[in-house]
């Protein structure tokens, strides 16, 4: 429920030196400062505007915002402001920014606090500390496989990477299968036909001394799974009575687990603890947006709680010392609830991004956003700018392995090991030895 926008403060600013922080809503949201004159990151087409910002928020042409957290710069030498949600984990409202004249205006549709200091990312820095999270344990190293093999990974892949890391002396902790070992988005436990089994192929890892990881989109349901066609009764409906739709991607147009029918929570419960039962203890949750969609839900509960509660859902299916890394996920929600949080959008082998919009894969937005986030990493998590990719063919590979260093977050290569050259090899070993500080 959107509220009107009340103003909550007016202060000058130097039109040429002020900088404005917005953070956007989830992972791949672009956050970051910009100058008063600068157009800021905006989505390109509908479709993205669902899947990687704030779905149903469009904000004026020429107006700043951030969604639960705003912070300004005046330039003036004056102090570092930082408008912050009262309730991060219960209410994240949106708060614009204009500036007109040399006056910066604030307005915000919800409860918001101010906080001073003394640069963007100290202030950003002090409010997350005031929160009192306990700090993040050490983070594993990690080999993933998507930025190679993408949904065509095989399980033969996997044992050749597996191989190489020996070979080459590389210290992975955990080797990750991502997206492409499952049937379809929702048939997590069925698999598509290049593998042969995952509690083997847990195994073969855990035989070599690694820890095995796997991913999942947890509340998405493709509608060709047999989840959508056997229980249409799992899924979050819109309000004219057809399906929230949470967007198109894999050339669907994707559904919506609804965690608060009784089945389908504890269809999700099975899921994760039948894969901690193969071995699997490290798992990334990905495209978790899609939990905090509105609509008609079984219980009548409001998206943002109904997103909390399946994450600490998926929570307790694994344990508590499996490791839980959020990705594509609202960030204010997420506080408290995750071990690791990736804070950008996907990397990609080349810089720029689809349409010239910051959420989507690339070097250069990564990056941007990655920066901006800096203040999260060692307060609310680990923070995960996304993955060392280190061969040949990837666009300025040094300049892309240097940002995923200078973070200090989560390390996780993600290349076929056997097609690094010297280079590759020796980046890759330097970055996963440093892991995460």
């Amino acid at each position: 429920m959107h509220h009107p926008f009340t103003p909550v403060a007016a202060l000058p600013v130097d039109p040429l030196n002020a900088r404005v922080h917005e953070e956007g809503w989830q992972s791949w949201s672009p956050s970051g400062p910009y100058a008063p004159g600068d157009r800021p990151y905006r989505p390109t087409n509908d479709n993205w505007a669902t899947v990687c910002y704030r779905p149903g928020v469009t904000v004026p042409e020429g107006t700043f915002q951030g969604e639960g957290l705003l912070a300004l710069d005046p330039g003036d030498g004056s102090p570092t402001r930082l408008w912050a949600a009262v309730d991060p984990t219960g209410e994240v409202p949106s708060i614009r920014l204009t500036v007109t004249d040399g006056l910066a205006e604030v307005a915000a549709d919800g409860p918001v606090k101010e906080w001073t200091g003394t640069g963007i990312q100290d202030v950003l820095g002090g409010w997350a500390d005031s929160l009192g999270l306990e700090p993040p344990r050490p983070a594993p190293t990690v080999w993933c496989s998507w930025y190679e093999y993408f949904t065509n990974v095989t399980e033969d892949d996997i044992h050749e990477n597996l191989r190489a890391m020996d070979t080459l002396d590389l210290p992975v902790d955990v080797v990750q299968i991502d997206d492409g070992y499952q049937k379809a988005l929702g048939d997590w436990l069925t698999l598509s036909g290049r593998f042969r089994s995952r509690e083997g192929i847990a195994d073969a890892i855990r035989a070599r001394g690694r820890r095995a990881g796997i991913w999942t989109a947890p509340f998405l349901v493709d509608p060709a799974s047999d989840l959508a066609t056997e229980h249409p009764d799992w899924l979050v409906r819109s309000a004219d009575g057809g399906f929230t739709h949470a967007g198109r991607n894999w050339g669907h147009d994707l559904r919506v687990l609804d965690t608060t029918h009784p089945e389908a929570a504890a269809y999700l419960t099975d899921v994760f603890r039948t894969l901690r039962s193969e071995g699997y203890d490290y798992f990334k949750v990905d495209f978790l947006y899609a939990g905090a969609l509105d609509g008609v839900r079984h219980q009548d509960v409001d998206a943002l709680t109904a997103y909390r509660d399946g994450v600490r859902r998926i929570r307790e299916a694994i344990g508590a010392d499996a490791y839980l890394l959020g990705c594509g996920a609202p960030i204010l929600l997420s506080i408290g609830l995750f071990d690791a949080m990736r804070v950008s959008p996907d990397t990609a082998p080349h810089r720029r991004p689809e349409a010239d919009d910051y959420s989507q894969p690339g070097q250069d937005p990564a990056e941007f956003t990655g920066v901006g986030r800096q203040w999260q990493h060692g307060r609310l998590w680990t923070n995960d700018p996304d993955c060392l990719m280190a061969r040949p063919a990837v666009e300025t590979r040094e300049r892309w392995a240097a940002h995923v260093e200078a973070t200090g977050g989560l390390m996780a290569s993600s290349d076929r090991l056997l097609s690094l050259d010297e280079w590759g090899v020796r980046t890759t070993r330097r970055l996963l030895s440093g892991g995460a500080r």
